[in-house]
């Protein structure tokens, strides 16, 4: 499991839920059938069949008790029941051989028919949806409702809509399906996706749009600190849903939206987007999908969220590297404000682009998989909940107390994340050129112009990163403080584990006394990061006394370490991924030309630092 250094965390337990008063019935009368059947068996004509030795009814019931308790009893345990009851050995075992059976017949048909009453459901929805969408009308003037830029004609929108329900459809089965869709590895700590039993379950699968594009499936569940209602809206808002992923999700555009949901909720809500998804390093490009996004509120109070391809309403000659099957998450209710997710994710990829280094990280099914989605999702949400939270102690030296200096400084922090990550990304807005004959490995530059944008300085920015890979497993990175002897001047913990903060410093080395250093440090089960950007005190100071931090000028730098894909494994061996990059402003006029010097002076810096770590961890720097 890749958490570095983390301390032994909470468990969180879900709650057995007691089935209701209906289901304890046909669970008894299904139990009195099951008796009466065995019974009848046992009083056949000894004519036709050997007769069988009739259970008494203390015999049923203490094997009914027992089988509560001990579904699969040994052949040592058996022998003792058949004692104690005055029956055979074999007798027992055939008895628990029939009941378990009997039990998963039940279980398979209360399944099936709560299948079939979805699925019927959601048929309802779909006519109602038809219905609504062609007489929506303003509340307020009680015109035509205008739902953006429109992009799809009739037939589209209602192609749009058959398709969203027969995604939902198959994303409920596939989240709770087990085996064979579903098989566990032999190791038994990862589930893998069976793309033929996939096939045939769900005949209406599209072809790959060529040989280069392969099937890559995932399913992950966590209990999370958040309610269902909020988890919702942060799916459904693409700045919300941006924000919160931001290191998974590069570039978002709503297209259109047909729905907003009924009931001031998002229940029933529909709309077309295109997305980027991305891994922190310029090597891996990111992947671009075209789909719908739907959102229902199910009977049990699950809401699902599911995402599936356009790519077949407008054939394209030349696919998209990503088309998305459909994904998404069921979100369940938990007491106390927490939630259950469960999110499946499932493409057809083309991953040609992939530099080799992170081969086996893509392939591995880690790298924008459903496990790196729902620990994303966890450590976002014990973030929010730090950044509510009102019962700070006071003890602590250095902890910012002051409710508006925490939110405003965890707003400055999330910004200086949302800028590292974008100074890394490949996406296709980004043009990335490859230094030749460097020092280090090979490096990538890219300028970027900055113009009326608050939030960082103006002139010419010279975005530089590099990924290589070191023969050590991930674990905490103190070595990227960089020498020198750091100050903590405040810092604010983001979750169970200690070195998930936001934190203020001062570096006792520096020459520069007016300066100070806000760093973001975090780690999950898939990725960790070591983030920072130079600030003013006078800056500071304003953050910390609650202002919006969004006028503060900022240029970051860090790290992004991620495992190499080879020790997945609870024993968090294998190497490391480490991408380093920083942002320079190179030139305050942003009509100035990117001269050689600058483009040597960051190439020096970014191979010194390379080299530097690899000393630190005793690695081979040649």
């Amino acid at each position: 499991m890749f958490q570095p250094n983390l301390m032994e965390a909470g468990h969180l337990h879900l709650l057995d839920m007691a089935p209701n008063t209906f289901e304890n019935d046909i669970a008894r009368i299904r139990d009195d059938d099951f008796d009466r059947a065995t019974k009848s068996n046992d009083d056949q004509d000894p004519h036709t069949k050997k007769k069988r030795h009739r259970h008494t009814q203390h015999q049923i019931q203490e094997m009914k008790a027992f089988f509560k308790e001990c579904p699969h009893p040994d052949n040592k345990k058996r022998k003792e029941l058949s004692r104690e009851l005055g029956l055979e050995p074999l007798q027992v075992k055939y008895w628990f051989q029939n009941k378990r059976s009997q039990m998963k017949t039940q279980r398979e048909l209360h399944e099936s028919t709560q299948l079939r009453n979805e699925i019927e459901k959601l048929r309802a929805d779909n006519l109602r949806y038809k219905e609504a969408l062609g007489s929506a009308s303003c509340p307020n003037c009680g015109g035509p409702i205008a739902m953006g830029e429109i992009s799809f004609n009739e037939a589209e929108k209602q192609l749009i809509i058959e398709i969203a329900v027969a995604a939902m459809e198959e994303l409920i089965r596939m989240a709770q399906m087990g085996e064979p869709l579903w098989m566990t590895s032999l190791d038994g700590n990862t589930t893998v996706f069976n793309e033929d039993e996939y096939i045939r379950t769900f005949p209406r699968v599209a072809p790959k749009p060529n040989n280069h594009f392969k099937c890559e499936a995932s399913r992950e569940s966590a209990v999370v600190i958040m309610n269902h209602i909020n988890l919702v809206e942060i799916l459904m808002d693409v700045n919300q849903w941006s924000t919160v992923f931001s290191g998974i999700v590069s570039r978002v555009m709503t297209l259109e939206v047909l729905s907003t949901g009924v009931a001031g909720n998002y229940n029933g809500a529909l709309q077309a987007m295109t997305a980027e998804f991305q891994v922190p390093s310029p090597l891996v490009p990111t992947r671009e999908s075209y789909y719908v996004r739907y959102c229902k509120q199910h009977a049990d109070g699950t809401w699902v969220v599911v995402d599936d391809s356009l790519d077949t309403l407008r054939p394209n000659p030349a696919p998209r590297s990503c088309q998305r099957r459909p994904s998404g998450c069921l979100i369940q209710e938990m007491p106390n404000g927490y939630s259950k997710v469960t999110w499946v994710e499932h493409v057809n990829v083309d991953e040609l682009g992939v530099h080799n280094l992170y081969k086996q990280l893509v392939n591995s099914g880690n790298a924008f998989g459903a496990k790196r989605w729902v620990t994303t999702l966890d450590r976002q949400c014990e973030r929010l909940a730090s950044s509510l939270a009102s019962n700070i102690p006071t003890g602590d030296v250095g902890v910012i107390t002051n409710q508006e200096g925490r939110k405003s400084m965890l707003k400055f922090a999330e910004r200086m994340v949302i800028s590292f990550y974008t100074g890394v990304s490949a996406s296709t807005t980004h043009t990335w050129t490859t230094l030749s004959g460097t020092r280090a490995d090979d490096v990538q530059v890219m300028t970027r112009k900055s113009v009326d944008d608050p939030g960082r300085p103006p002139g010419i920015v010279l975005s530089v990163a590099t990924s290589f890979w070191l023969p050590v497993p991930p674990k905490r990175w103190d070595i990227l403080f960089n020498g020198g002897i750091v100050q903590e001047m405040a810092h604010i913990t983001n979750g169970r584990d200690t070195g998930n903060c936001v934190s203020l410093l001062r570096s006792a080395n520096s020459s520069q006394s007016n300066m100070l250093i806000l760093q973001e440090s975090c780690t999950d089960q898939t990725a960790s990061f070591v983030i920072y950007a130079p600030v003013d005190i006078v800056s500071m100071n304003v953050v910390l006394n609650g202002s919006d931090p969004d006028y503060v000028a900022l240029l970051p730098f860090g790290f992004a370490i991620l495992p190499d894909g080879g020790g997945m494994g609870d024993s968090g061996s294998g190497g490391s991924l480490l991408t380093v990059a920083f942002q320079i402003l190179v030139d305050s006029a942003p009509t100035a030309k990117l001269s050689l010097g600058s483009v040597a002076t960051v190439n020096n810096l970014i191979a010194c630092t390379v080299e530097r770590i690899k000393a630190a961890l005793s690695c081979d720097t040649t």
